[in-house]
């Protein structure tokens, strides 16, 4: 590719704490200046987290940008400062399926939507699991309040992503992938420190 989009300017146009909306007047082929919208996205990571018996805990969530109650994995932003993204991933997981995990590996590195966004979530898998110890209580709210975990085998998973029950995208991506990894015997698996 010999173009270089050159970026001339750079425009904020709306900032939350999760994201913020931006216009870039972007070099194209030829010469032609044009706008370009999208949204600068914190980060995220996911936990396709495995038991011992081949299931994957999924959760149900509403989600109000699609107005529908969705199958996905526990997920969260990358919105502590400083924190390994494993850390988070570890964070999420106990905040919203109660588990801790004792080994972690990387499974996929997603950008979600590019032709909008720059998300990218990571999405790590966790075995060994165990229940989050009593005294770490986590409070749920909003949204959060009502999720409801559940264990779906595997290979169950997989068809309910491929029939379009499954719809959220590293829901897709993560159950997908956690079944080519155990196809491979998991040695296509990363460390999860290599998460960038």
């Amino acid at each position: 590719m010999s173009s270089t989009y050159e970026v001339h300017s750079h425009t904020e146009r709306l900032r939350n704490r999760v994201f913020s909306v931006v216009t870039d007047a972007v070099e194209m082929p030829g010469g032609e200046v044009v706008d370009r919208d999208y949204m600068v996205h914190i980060g995220a990571v996911g936990v396709v987290a495995l038991d011992g018996e081949g299931r994957v805990a999924l959760i149900r969530q509403y989600r109000p940008a699609v107005r529908q109650v969705l199958w996905e994995l526990p997920a969260g932003l990358i919105d502590v400062p400083g924190e390994p993204l494993v850390d988070a991933a570890a964070r999420e997981l106990a905040e919203e399926a109660d588990l801790v995990a004792a080994r972690w590996d990387l499974l996929a590195e997603v950008h979600t939507t590019p032709g909008c966004s720059n998300e990218k979530i990571r999405l790590f898998l966790a075995r060994e699991l165990a229940p989050k110890p009593d005294g770490d209580a986590y409070e749920r709210t909003h949204e959060e309040a009502d999720l409801e975990v559940h264990w779906v085998a595997l290979d169950d998973a997989v068809a309910m992503a491929l029939s379009g029950e499954i719809t959220n995208a590293a829901c897709v991506i993560g159950v997908l992938a956690a079944a080519q990894a155990r196809s491979r015997d998991w040695s296509s698996l990363r460390p999860a420190a290599d998460a960038e």
